[in-house]
């Protein structure tokens, strides 16, 4: 493998590969990008307030959720100043109101923050056929072409799923999709009906390639980028030249696409194909994800069904030039380095920007509001029950 620094001591496996020490210390002791670790640091606060606004959407009826449910679960949600306080942080998101027949405050979300999520769903609703393209991409990249559909709850929101799929986009493809009992209680399995070429599908790192021999400046050697991924490290990663000739190496190594089944080799080579088909199909993953990000625990469930016999996170960290790992928050989450510039997608999607709206709202803070009342008040949504209006006089510091 190729590590992901330069700084400590490399080890020499009994496969012959290099490998960095399997410390906790390693993950610390990699390279960081500050673009990305910025753009963690907003998305981590964007993350708490999706969780909350999952809640206050989850009835139709009264989207309203009382402030002392949300203090209840501040420990859950990661609100460690609890929930009022973090509410009041977010007034372009989140309005509390005070609801006389239950005597206790209320929190519901701002026409600013309900408009964006009117958005979202609407996007979603008209990128169904890229949707359905998406999961059949997932299902061939599995040997027996079929994945837990636990796995598939886990990764809705990253790829680009209506909440209600099961309903809305398996059971209305019978000719695509089929739920299976799986030998564990309770567990179905999603499958794929009918078993497709392994050459049906183009991976995403296929179609860079073939940009890259297509340009006019380009100078690239055509032989050398056939089984080459795009890198580009960290800002002020130092990289020796031994490095470089491991990663020079290692791009024309030969191996089996992430649509294409292999057969296991013990050999040396063997194992270096294998782990470069493990970088291809995560590569491929997180292309189908809108973001072209997300939560390594999440994609990790899907480790076994690929065929991937690696720590998915070394593979993260073994592999710098292609993938950025960041630790911020209560988890850690993997980019797509190339899809990235200066913090934002090169190529958006309807969905991703409407998730940068609110992004854009969670950034913004407390700054744009007036100065008279503007501890509890939202003008954008005050005027939608004068009811309310009246009641926002109450002193609400206390959930």
């Amino acid at each position: 493998m190729l590590g992901s620094t330069c700084r400590t001591k490399l080890k020499t496996t009994s496969c012959g590969r290099l490998e960095e020490p399997r410390q906790p210390l390693y993950v610390a002791a990699r390279a960081r990008d500050p673009t990305f670790e910025k753009l963690m640091e907003k998305y981590k606060n964007l993350l708490k307030v999706i969780a909350i606004q999952d809640l206050i959407l989850a009835n139709p009826k009264n989207q309203s959720v009382s402030v002392d449910f949300l203090s209840r679960l501040s420990q859950k949600l990661h609100l460690n100043h609890g929930a009022t306080s973090f509410l009041r942080k977010y007034p372009h998101i989140f309005h509390i109101f005070y609801e006389p027949t239950k005597s206790q405050p209320f929190c519901r979300l701002t026409s600013a923050a309900l408009e964006i999520s009117h958005q979202e769903a609407k996007a979603v609703n008209a990128s169904l056929p890229v949707v359905l393209d998406r999961l059949v991409r997932i299902l061939s990249m599995s040997a027996s072409k079929m994945v837990p559909l636990r796995a598939i709850f886990k990764v809705w929101r990253e790829l680009g799923l209506p909440d209600d799929f099961e309903d809305s986009v398996i059971s209305q493809n019978p000719h695509l999709f089929q739920l299976c009992e799986a030998h564990e209680p309770n567990t179905h399995l999603l499958q794929l009906v009918d078993e497709l070429p392994n050459n049906h599908f183009t991976a995403a790192v296929e179609n860079w390639r073939v940009l890259e021999c297509c340009k006019e400046d380009c100078s690239v050697d055509r032989t050398e980028i056939q089984f080459s991924f795009k890198h580009a490290y960290p800002p002020g990663m130092r990289l020796s030249q031994n490095y470089k000739a491991k990663v020079k190496k290692w791009q024309s190594l030969p191996y089996v696409g992430p649509y294409e089944m292999m057969r296991e080799k013990k050999s040396k080579a063997g194992m270096m194909a294998s782990e470069k088909r493990a970088v291809s199909i995560v590569h491929e993953f997180l292309s189908l994800t809108v973001e072209k990000m997300i939560d390594v625990e999440k994609i990790s469930q899907f480790r076994k069904w690929f065929g991937i016999g690696l720590n998915i996170r070394d593979l993260f960290l073994d592999h710098p030039g292609i993938f950025y790992l960041s630790t911020k928050g209560k988890q850690h989450t993997v980019f797509l380095r190339e899809a990235y510039e200066r913090g934002c997608l090169i190529e958006p999607n309807p969905v991703y920007d409407a998730r940068r709206r609110l992004l854009d709202l969670v950034v913004l803070g407390r700054r744009g509001l007036p100065a008279v009342n503007s501890k509890f008040s939202d003008r954008s949504s005050s005027n939608e029950n004068g009811q309310e209006d009246n009641q926002q006089r109450h002193d609400l510091s206390s959930p």
